[in-house]
């Protein structure tokens, strides 16, 4: 379970550095540009190190980098500026535990024994217990519920996206390939890439058409690229790259049920970064749910 808890780790990180990258490019923008980092360096290991396009699955690798990176990932980036880094990522690595052990149960029959169903529960209800939204949050009602819808579509896309990859695994071994996490992760990405260029070059016709005829300027200038350069780069290395080699490593080894539970903890270990850059400090209820999560992922580990 080790690499799970490292994926954890570096999702965190990448949260903090989408929101902030989101802000300064726009949201389609900073997350086609994160995918970019990341299909070039995933190319360079995958390559030159890994199996390229090979392995026997690269079609369900794609399929689930369509669904996880494309379809999760764009709602992600919609609903971080209107609910912040720490709700949006309770809500997709909260929702997106259960979906892909709903969908893992009904399609391919992979069943969590009562223990870990338990430890899991923990876990979720630890994370929702200490980053559930406060009752007098200072965000309109209309711009909450767009950014809950899009955090369900981003849960969604996770969890199916991870069952999808468990299912690439599998057709991988049934003809006797092995993929390594990070070739798996170059796959994937693909997927990703062909999902996000859609709203990203239908935002550049749109500012083109807007600079034709002279609105560009009245509606707020050009994006910040120079400031968004390095959250860009730090997304793209935590998140796609590094961070999701060790979330594909977990899943060829672990049923999702158990592996997104743990990375699951990423809204918790989001809670130091959004103190260091955005001053926002935990409360008690954020401890009490802490400890809870800690003790689920204590008994996960011990159990599964």
């Amino acid at each position: 379970m080790f690499p799970a808890f490292l994926a954890a780790g570096l999702f965190s990180l990448s949260v903090i550095a989408a929101s902030r990258s989101a802000r300064l490019l726009g949201s389609n923008s900073a997350n086609f540009w994160r995918v970019i980092v990341a299909v070039v360096l995933l190319a360079v290991w995958a390559h030159g190190f890994g199996g390229g396009l090979g392995g026997g699955a690269f079609g369900w690798f794609f399929l689930s980098g369509c669904v996880g990176f494309g379809l999760g990932d764009l709602a992600l980036f919609q609903a971080l500026p209107r609910l912040g880094p720490r709700l949006s990522s309770l809500m997709i690595n909260c929702l997106a535990a259960p979906f892909a052990a709903l969908i893992e149960w009904l399609w391919l029959g992979t069943g969590l024994s009562l223990s870990q169903v338990i430890c899991g529960v923990a876990i979720l209800g630890g994370v929702g217990l200490a980053l559930g939204p406060e009752r007098q949050m200072p965000i309109p009602p209309r711009i909450r519920l767009a950014g809950v819808l899009f955090g369900v579509v981003a849960g969604f896309g996770q969890g199916f996206g991870a069952v999808l990859s468990r299912k690439a695994y599998a057709a991988a071994a049934a003809l006797g390939g092995q993929v390594d996490g990070g070739t798996s992760a170059y796959q994937r990405i693909l997927g990703g890439l062909l999902i996000v260029s859609i709203p990203y070059l239908w935002d550049l016709a749109s500012r083109a058409l807007k600079q034709r005829r002279g609105e560009y300027e009245r509606a707020g200038g050009p994006p910040r690229s120079s400031a968004a350069l390095k959250w860009v780069v730090l997304n793209g290395l935590s998140g796609p790259t590094v961070g999701v080699a060790c979330y594909q490593w977990a899943l060829k080894t672990t049923p999702s049920g158990v592996v997104l539970p743990i990375t699951a903890t990423t809204p918790l270990l989001v809670i130091p970064f959004t103190y260091f850059f955005e001053g926002d400090r935990p409360g008690i209820r954020s401890v009490a749910g802490g400890v809870l999560a800690v003790l689920g992922v204590v008994g996960l580990m011990l159990l599964g």
